[in-house]
């Protein structure tokens, strides 16, 4: 092992020195992901272990351009509240942490059988982050169990993980024959059922609780709204429980309006009729939240005669100054639309619950208003009298639940047609980006604001670093390395193999630890005599085990940021699952496929 190191050229002690320091800074230190990667793959490129076009090669790479195009396939969802319908549909409202994780990772697992799991975690991600907020659990408690979840299915399948495809071809180029579909499963399973055990048994201890500040800030001002009940609406005929507006994120239901009849603090159990009048309190989020709901509309129905389409409006906060000509009228009485191009959504005043239809309360000086604008509001009326201040709410244009049906129709035909094999991934991403953009599900202001580019700047990073690493001979030398202590016995060379591949994998890509460690398999199975399948199986296994660092996988770098993880984070809760998946892998592939 010494002699192996003691041959290593400069170029891989400084490659292994520039990954050292990666983790060093990302451990002990708060500096952003994106600018540590960054610097880490300048080093390599100023001193010569790679050339320009290895540095970049990870900026065009397949996989970080797909992981770029799924974001606006994701934000197409989102901009028409098909997240807001899984998110009530499919995982519920758990009321402890070990029931939400259970309820998520059951689900991403499933999908990840047959999908690549990078889509997967993509699509999840926006998902978690706003349940999360319903249920009020910290997405720290969340994102890493989400990426796992995903890797734990991938597994399963020839299919779920770009890594089994890649040791697949490795192994026809070899053979001249292909694995089965699921010729994996039988040691995939056991780890998929051992993985997501020990995340809801231990993960409540070992994952951060990382708040945020949208927490610390939430609700700072209450606002009342008015919301109608459709007639033919789907939450007509249902209970407040089962429309699931017991449980808001931003807010709560006040009081209901049936005819001349006011029922205040109405129970769960209170069925809704058509034409009820719903009163709400609650943050700014609320209106946005509300309107994601099928069966409700604003109570204003100056709101539909706005001269703007939906995709090009926000909200706007508005404080009302003492020369606003307004003041003392309602706002019905002030025709707000008609004088301004914008429709009130709500009133907030002091910290004071309002009560009455929104268009019949009188204006006061200081009234802050939540209205639906034109784009253009805000840089029209920043300078005028009327209000003393006005701020756009990002992130805020009004959903066309109408076109949810095409956004989920979008994402099962690139999920069918990757999964029949008719095309890659990256050009499935492609072209349902585009529909999504050119069927309206999205704005492109929207779409390029929903790209999560660091992200994509460390995913393509660690692919360069992950190439020098391989280049320079430093991944090749520390694995034979190692190997040289296990003798000529197939059990120990297995459990070594697999061991160096998850030490590698959470360095490099999982991608690159696999077919890194294909050949030295395969050279120590020629050299022992043994067969082939418990190695094969267990070194996908291996590469696809990277829990202990966000580097090694790209779902892990995914949610990185979205927990806001640090490197400590994975080390303390993937250290032991690797150990656990290791353990199960080397010891079930021999029972499963004798040597």
């Amino acid at each position: 092992m010494l002699t192996t190191l003691t041959l290593l050229s400069w170029q891989a002690w400084l490659t292994i020195t520039v990954i050292l320091a990666i983790f060093i800074l990302q451990v002990f230190t708060r500096l952003p992901a994106d600018f540590t990667f960054l610097g880490a793959l300048g080093v390599l490129l100023l001193s010569g272990v790679l050339n320009v076009n290895e540095a970049l090669a990870g900026f065009s790479a397949a996989g970080m351009i797909t992981v770029g195009l799924l974001y606006v396939v994701v934000a197409g969802v989102q901009g028409t509240g098909g997240l807001n319908w899984v998110v009530k549909s499919v995982l519920g409202t758990p009321k402890t942490v070990s029931s939400a994780q259970l309820r998520m990772m059951l689900p991403v697992a499933g999908l990840s059988l047959f999908l690549n799991n990078t889509p997967v975690v993509a699509l999840f991600i926006p998902i978690v982050k706003r349940w999360a907020k319903a249920i009020r659990i910290s997405p720290s408690k969340l994102m890493i169990p989400l990426s796992y979840a995903s890797i734990f299915g991938g597994v399963c399948t020839l299919i779920g993980t770009s890594t089994n495809v890649i040791v697949n071809g490795m192994y026809h180029d070899r053979y001249g024959q292909s694995l089965t579909m699921f010729g994996i499963a039988a040691l995939g399973v056991p780890c998929l059922v051992a993985g997501i055990a020990y995340m809801v048994l231990f993960s409540k201890k070992l994952l951060p609780e990382h708040r945020g500040l949208a927490v610390a800030f939430e609700n700072a001002r209450e606002y009342t709204t008015e919301f109608i009940v459709e007639p033919a609406g789907a939450i007509a005929g249902r209970t407040i429980t089962n429309a699931c507006l017991r449980n808001l994120t931003n807010g709560f239901l006040v009081e209901i309006v049936r005819g001349n009849r006011l029922i205040t603090a109405p129970p769960p159990s209170w069925v809704l009729q058509g034409d009820d009048r719903l009163v709400f309190a609650g943050g700014v989020d609320l209106v946005h939240e509300l309107r994601e709901f099928v069966g409700l509309q604003v109570a204003d129905e100056q709101i539909f005669e706005l001269d703007a389409p939906l995709r090009d409006r926000c909200l706007v906060e508005c404080v009302v100054s003492n020369t606003c000509p307004l003041i003392g009228k309602s706002i019905r009485e002030g025709r707000f639309r008609n004088l301004y191009n914008a429709g009130v959504l709500a009133v907030a005043r002091n910290g004071a619950r309002l009560s009455g239809k929104i268009g019949d309360i009188t204006l006061q000086p200081g009234d802050t208003l939540l209205v639906e604008a034109h784009a253009g509001f805000v840089p029209r009326q920043k300078d005028s009298r009327d209000f003393y201040l006005i701020s756009g709410i990002d992130d805020s244009a009004p959903v066309d639940k109408r076109k949810a049906p095409l956004a989920f129709l979008i994402v099962f035909l690139m999920v069918a047609l990757v999964a029949a094999g008719v095309t890659s991934m990256l050009k499935a991403a492609m072209a349902a980006a585009f529909l999504m953009l050119v069927c309206g599900c999205c704005s492109f202001g929207h779409a390029r604001r929903s790209v999560e580019w660091n992200v994509l700047l460390v995913v393509a990073s660690a692919l360069g670093i992950g190439l020098a690493l391989q280049r320079s001979g430093a991944a090749e030398a520390l694995a034979n390395g190692l190997l040289t202590l296990c003798g000529s016995s197939p059990w120990p060379a297995l459990a070594c193999i697999s061991f160096v591949t998850i030490v590698l994998t959470a360095f490099i890509t999982n991608n690159a630890a696999a077919a890194l460690m294909f050949p030295v398999a395969i050279n120590t199975v020629e050299r022992l005599n043994v067969s082939v399948l418990p190695f094969v199986f267990c070194l996908m296994v291996a590469a696809s085990c990277s829990f202990a660092s966000p580097i090694g996988y790209q779902t892990n770098l995914m949610v990185y940021g979205p927990g806001g993880y640090r490197f400590s984070d994975y080390m303390k809760i993937g250290i032991p699952l690797s150990l656990l998946l290791l353990a199960i892998s080397v010891g079930l592939a021999p029972l499963i496929w004798p040597f």
